[in-house]
């Protein structure tokens, strides 16, 4: 019987080979994929319950494949989370990325995959910004100071370098203040500054994006200025009518999203107040534009704020962790870096 060894990448591996990776190109390409009928998504595993704190606590265990003419990728991203995670010194949500084999099916690769989540949901947030934000823009608006938030400054700053204004609100007031000081470090030529209050926040630039843990809707259209891009990546902050009154929204594998409601978009797909182009009965609702894939096609326009707001509502796909991983995989590879495990 042959040896069986696979690839271990920790943290700093991940972060010396995304170094040498653009992750918003990486993330456009899967879209486009996605677009063209080249991905497998199976359906998610999910596991929830509370922990000794009462706390929301969850597994989800992602598998993707990607089919190229070059060859097929196949992988998985396993991510769990606590609420009460931060409150305990560690980050929210924290797990592994795996590339499996395509000929014995064996993991060849295993990975930390918490920073490496979060800079694929932030490459998402760019690819998006560059298709559907504001023809010109000023500044940025967080709304929350999490590890979330600190991989949208770190690819910010690599997508569009002329960005040179953030705002960020955050329910924890000392979170926030700690990711101004995290900045001002890591990437100085951004001036990042604390908003008191989650209205002045997203009043405060055209660009908003929420990267909360909120399971409630909070955020009234009330609050948006005109000509602003939205791009809700956490699960419940903008209520309804911010989607209603939208003037175009835009999800990423609407499937996904009509099959979770959990989260408000899928909510509002569920029960008919938001509807695909072109579906049967599609009168009853507020259309969705299409996703961000056909609008890197140009299989649906592109949108952009004017004189509303543009909503972008990602569910989370697992082929964008697997379209990632492989690219970290193959870097990796020529960086020499990570150990080597035998298993048997």
């Amino acid at each position: 019987m042959s040896q069986e060894n696979l690839l271990f990448l920790d943290r700093k591996d991940v972060l010396a080979c995304l170094d040498g990776i653009d992750p918003v190109e990486v993330i456009t390409q899967v879209l486009r994929d996605q677009a063209t009928g080249r991905t497998e998504i199976p359906a998610e595993g999910y596991l929830s319950w509370r922990n000794g704190e009462d706390a929301y606590s969850r597994a989800i265990a992602m598998l993707g494949a990607l089919h190229r003419p070059e060859g097929s990728v196949y992988g998985m991203k396993l991510i769990n989370a606590s609420v009460s995670n931060p409150a305990r010194g560690m980050e929210r949500a924290g797990g592994l990325s795996f590339v499996f084999d395509p000929e014995t099916a064996r993991p060849k690769l295993i990975a930390e995959a918490g920073y490496l989540s979060a800079v694929r949901t932030a490459a998402y947030t760019m690819a998006s910004l560059r298709a559907l934000g504001p023809a010109a823009w000023d500044g940025l608006t967080l709304i929350g100071a999490g590890t979330l938030a600190r991989a949208h400054l770190d690819l910010l700053t690599r997508a569009f370098p002329d960005a040179r204004r953030v705002v960020v609100h955050d329910s924890s007031a000392e979170r926030a203040e700690e990711l101004v000081r995290w900045a001002a470090d890591r990437h100085p030529g951004l001036k990042v500054t604390v908003s008191d209050s989650a209205e002045r926040a997203v009043g405060a630039t055209s660009v908003v994006v929420t990267v909360t843990t909120s399971d409630s809707p909070y955020i009234p259209a009330a609050w948006i200025t005109p000509g602003t891009f939205l791009a809700h990546v956490s699960l419940d902050d903008f209520t309804e009518e911010v989607y209603a009154s939208a003037e175009a929204v835009y999800g990423d594998d609407l499937t996904l999203i009509e099959e979770n409601p959990r989260r408000i978009m899928g909510r509002l797909m569920t029960e008919g107040r938001l509807v695909r182009a072109g579906a049967e009965g599609s009168g009853r609702g507020r259309t969705v534009e299409g996703t961000l894939g056909e609008v890197l096609l140009g299989q649906v326009p592109a949108v952009r704020p004017e004189k509303g707001h543009v909503l972008s509502n990602p569910f989370g796909m697992s082929i964008l962790d697997v379209g990632l991983i492989d690219a970290v995989h193959r870097r990796a590879e020529e960086l020499g870096v990570g150990q080597r495990i035998t298993l048997f």
